[in-house]
């Protein structure tokens, strides 16, 4: 069920309290940006499920009603957040509300925005900020907002919408992908600096997924294949449920990785099973 606290929490900054869970464990309190469509969308009705409290962010609360129903219908309770990441008013309120309120045990950034299709050198500054701040700021001001709660919990997870244009360059979307790869190391730092302390972050390139962001890039005109959003929501899955913490630290990519193929790298690093080269890996510029 949705908590009345859903149509009060701009007014006052009240979010409802949840035990957090320790490592290993379901993650019970999940927020998730960018959650009104898209990839966002799915992970959100994918991670739904009795005993798990989804906190949905987009940039108005009107926009989650489809999605929030369909989380309340798979038995999850729900509170919403509007937060436009492109306007630092709005990006204060909610820190603001985070901070003031119990942590999540787990974050999905799925938030995200492509930008001008054009050289560098033509790119509006306007457009090249505001793909910064929805892309790579936004994910930071929440980690400022809630890693030291999580931390102080004992740890939690943090799941990132990366990309493949993290580690390619390209001519005519500079925006984009300067603020993937910025995001990519982000979460590099992040996992170096908290690893130690419980918590886990992952990087999620999803392919090539036909939403409506996607649909309207130059670069997928004619495109017929696509990749199922599916395989994004089974790997925001398994990390929910801890089945992926030996990848902390990593790119996965649910254009080729195979879930079960990801499973088996995760246990083995676990059980220190993988091999030195693995570790390798962890600077995240190269294919496993």
């Amino acid at each position: 069920m949705r908590s009345e606290h859903d149509y009060i929490l701009e007014s006052t900054g009240v979010i409802p309290a949840v035990t957090p869970v320790e490592e290993h464990h379901s993650a019970s309190r999940v927020l998730i940006t960018g959650a009104s469509r898209g990839i966002g969308r799915a992970i959100a009705i994918g991670l739904a499920r009795p005993g798990r409290t989804l906190v949905l962010v987009a940039s108005k609360i009107s926009r989650l009603e489809g999605t929030a129903t369909e989380c309340e219908i798979r038995g999850s309770d729900v509170v919403t957040l509007g937060c436009d990441f492109s306007k630092e008013k709005s990006i204060r309120e909610m820190t603001s509300i985070l901070r003031g309120s119990p942590a999540p045990d787990m974050v999905v950034n799925a938030a995200g925005v492509f930008g001008e299709e054009t050289a560098p050198w033509e790119a509006t500054p306007e457009d090249f900020e505001r793909t910064l701040k929805v892309n790579l700021l936004a994910p930071f001001h929440i980690q400022r907002a809630v890693v030291p709660r999580m931390l102080e919990a004992g740890g939690g997870r943090i799941l990132d919408l990366s990309s493949g244009a993290a580690i390619k360059d390209s001519p005519d979307a500079s925006a984009y992908y300067v603020s993937k790869t910025a995001l990519l190391r982000l979460a590099g730092c992040l996992h170096e600096a908290g690893y130690e302390r419980g918590l886990r972050v992952l990087s999620l390139a999803p392919g090539v997924v036909k939403t409506d962001m996607t649909a309207a890039m130059k670069a997928h005109e004619g495109r017929t294949e696509w990749t199922p959003v599916e395989r994004s929501v089974e790997i925001a899955q398994a990390f929910a449920a801890g089945d992926l913490d030996g990848l902390a630290g990593t790119q996965v990519r649910a254009g080729t990785d195979s879930l079960e193929d990801l499973l088996t790298r995760s246990a083995r690093v676990e059980a220190s099973q993988e091999d030195a080269n693995f570790q390798s890996k962890r600077l995240r510029l190269t294919d496993w």
